[in-house]
């Protein structure tokens, strides 16, 4: 190694590796973060619409699986005897690795290391969503792409739209992560050559050869991995008659783009913040619509279990008289999200279902042109917080309450009548999605809130 040479660039590129971290941090982590949201939200309505269309089963644990760290699904071939089965375990694992990943996991330069970009890259190549053909050479790849085309038979125009935009998203996805994953490795290769010429000091050109190298990493730096690629190509850059050119290059790609100054900020509407979290929530209209004709076909079946033939037979009499039905009251239990503990309750169906109705119609008002949200744009900031707040609470309680009729549903009826019964997890996922969603904008206008009001104490304008 050039002792003239060596310490200029190792204080160069130590100058430059700081500079890209910094870069990364601000403009690339939160970029992936985001992309990788997008990325989750769309394979997620893909797979509720698999079940919904039961191309796929329903995997009974998915719930209760519990993830501590990345594990890339099974991608090898399928036995054609149970390939229904394995794909659907498949897609299963893949939809609660993606959830880990966008909700649990950290995001971070340092935290997200060459081996935890390895997971993610795995995760997002799982399935090639730009090459998706059933011609694939990937048995992942090749299934989903038939399930893909069978989803669209006999589908309306919206769940056409739905499956289209989620089959256009994930490639876009795909590519914009793959493009942060590369700039992430990149600066974590230089950073790791960088620890490794700092290790082997002073080593001779004689002496510098992978085996000599990672004896020397082993005792001057304890715990740094060898990666001989890696160190192939230090050896090239400090050793060789290529290594100034090389250098330069590495020199010159991490270079940051110095930034252009920031125009003004427009002014935020954040009365528009939250008529769009109003319309995320009221979009749920159409699937509790859904989960609801489920749940009055799956009442019939249980009262066809349970009634005796004179019960029947007063049941036509009281119709006929256009008597007021029973009182149907069902006993759920249900998990306290505050304590963990089961509870139980007294639920009266028909009341609930009225309920819903009622619920289900002011939702649908919600979109753009409907009455509520004609009512809501007259109103102000605070009004229409208070209003999305206690929809968003009561649309969780409501699908707290179908969770726990789909599980009583399926757990009162006889083995011979449990194929009659209609569950309504992928409308539950779906209403949670929606949940979410207006959660995240009703939180995205109060930090933004929050923000610009301690600008406004510190004397600064907001649209600086």
């Amino acid at each position: 190694m050039d002792d003239n040479v060596a310490p200029n660039y190792t204080d160069a590129i130590s100058q430059a590796l700081l500079s890209r971290k910094d870069w990364l941090e601000r403009s690339e982590i939160p970029k992936l973060k985001e992309e990788l949201r997008l990325f989750q939200i769309s394979f997620s309505v893909l797979y509720n619409m698999f079940l919904k269309k039961k191309l796929i089963n329903e995997d009974p644990y998915k719930q209760d699986t519990k993830i501590t760290d990345l594990v890339i699904p099974e991608t090898g071939p399928f036995n054609e005897a149970k390939r229904l089965e394995q794909i659907s375990l498949r897609l299963a694992n893949y939809d609660n690795q993606l959830d880990f990943l966008v909700n649990f996991y950290q995001f971070g330069v340092d935290f997200l290391n060459l081996d935890r970009i390895r997971r993610i890259l795995g995760l997002v190549r799982y399935i090639d969503w730009v090459n998706l053909t059933p011609d694939s050479a990937s048995p992942n790849t090749k299934v989903v792409a038939e399930l893909a085309i069978h989803s669209k038979t006999g589908g309306d125009q919206i769940t056409l739209s739905v499956i289209g935009e989620s089959l256009t998203r994930l490639p876009k996805c795909t590519a914009t992560i793959m493009k942060s994953l590369k700039d992430l490795t990149g600066y974590h290769k230089e950073n790791y050559k960088l620890n490794v010429r700092q290790a082997i000091a002073g080593m001779s050109a004689g002496e510098a050869s992978p085996a000599n190298i990672k004896k020397k990493i082993a005792a001057a730096s304890p715990g740094l991995p060898f990666y001989q690629e890696f160190v192939d190509e230090l050896i090239k850059e400090d050793y060789s008659k290529d290594g100034p050119a090389l250098k330069q290059a590495i020199l010159k790609s991490l270079a940051v783009a110095e930034e252009k100054p920031k125009n003004v900020k427009p002014k935020i509407d954040y009365k528009l913040i939250l008529l769009d979290g109003i319309q995320a929530i009221g979009s749920a209209a159409g699937v509790l619509t859904e989960a609801a004709q489920k749940m009055d076909e799956n009442e019939v079946v249980l009262e066809d279990q349970r009634k005796t033939f004179w019960q029947k037979v007063v049941k036509i009499i009281r119709a006929m008289m256009k008597s007021e039905p029973k009182e149907l009251i069902f006993d759920l239990q249900f998990i306290d999200q505050a304590t963990g503990v089961v509870k139980k309750e007294e639920l009266n169906f028909h009341q609930f279902r009225a309920d819903l109705d009622k619920r289900i119609r002011i939702l649908t008002g919600m979109s753009g042109q409907g009455q509520v949200m004609a009512k809501l744009k007259a109103m102000s900031e605070e009004q229409i917080t208070g209003y999305l707040e206690r929809t968003i609470r009561d649309i969780q309680s409501i699908h707290r309450t179908l969770s726990s009729l789909d599980d009583y549903f399926k757990s009162s009826v006889s083995k011979e009548q449990r194929s009659r019964i209609k569950g309504i997890k992928p409308e539950l996922a779906s209403v949670k999605n929606c949940i979410v969603r207006a959660n995240q904008l009703r939180h995205d206008y109060s930090s933004q809130k929050e923000e610009e009001e301690q600008m406004k104490r510190l004397g600064i304008s907001p649209n600086s």
